[in-house]
C-alpha cells in the first residue's frame, strides 16, 4: 500500500535520457551500428515478467544475441540503464564486460552473478550488485524504459571487477568502435 502511493506520489519524476550513458558517449566518425537482439521480447516491446528483479520475477538475465561486431573489436560492454527511475540519473541494472574472443551472443542467465561467464567482468549496479538485476520499478511509478546499450571496443576498456557507472565515459571514451541497443518496457501495476 505504501509503495503504491509513493509511487503515484513520484510518478511525474523521471531521471531523463540527458545522462544515458548512450547520450554521454557521443557517436565517433567510422563507429558502426550492431544490431542487439532477445528472443524474449523485441524492441519497444514488454519484457516478460520472468526477467523482473527479485521479488517481482525470477531475476534471470534474458538471451541476447548480437551482430555487426568489427573483427577488430576486442572486448563488448553492455550496459542496462532505467531512465524512468525517479531518481537524479537512470538507474543502472547490469553493466559487464565481455573480452575476445567475442560470442555471438549470450544465453539465458549468463549475465547473472552467480553463473558468470568465463571471462566476464561485472561492473556494480545502482543497487551495488554486480551481474544482472531485473527491472523492479515502483509499483503504480508507470510505465518504464530499459535500455540495453552494446559497445563494442578497439581497445581494451580496463574496467575492473566492481566498476561503477561513472567510470565507463573515461574507460569507453575513444575506444568504441560499434555500438547498438535494444529498449524494453515493464511496469508493475
Amino acid at each position: 500500500m505504501i509503495s503504491r502511493i509513493i509511487g503515484k506520489l513520484l510518478r511525474g519524476r523521471r531521471a531523463g535520457d540527458r545522462y544515458l550513458l548512450w547520450n554521454e558517449l557521443p557517436p565517433s566518425p567510422g563507429e558502426v551500428v550492431l544490431r542487439l537482439a532477445s528472443p524474449a521480447f523485441e524492441d519497444g516491446m514488454l519484457i516478460p515478467a520472468r526477467y523482473a528483479g527479485k521479488g517481482v520475477g525470477e531475476n534471470v538475465s534474458p538471451a541476447f544475441s548480437w551482430s555487426g561486431v568489427p573483427d577488430h573489436a576486442v572486448e563488448l560492454v553492455m550496459v542496462m540503464e532505467d531512465p524512468d527511475a525517479p531518481l537524479r540519473h537512470p538507474f543502472v541494472h547490469l553493466i559487464a564486460s565481455i573480452p575476445a574472443p567475442i560470442p555471438s551472443g549470450l544465453s539465458e542467465g549468463e549475465l547473472s552473478a552467480k553463473a558468470v561467464p568465463p571471462g566476464v567482468t561485472f561492473g556494480l549496479s545502482t543497487f551495488r550488485k554486480p551481474g544482472y538485476s531485473g527491472p523492479r520499478a515502483l509499483v503504480a511509478h508507470g510505465l518504464h524504459r530499459y535500455l540495453f546499450q552494446l559497445y563494442a571496443l578497439g581497445q581494451p576498456s580496463g574496467l575492473p571487477s566492481g566498476a561503477k557507472r561513472a567510470e565507463l565515459v573515461t574507460a569507453l571514451t575513444g575506444k568504441i568502435v560499434a555500438r547498438g541497443r535494444l529498449c524494453g518496457y515493464f511496469e508493475r501495476t
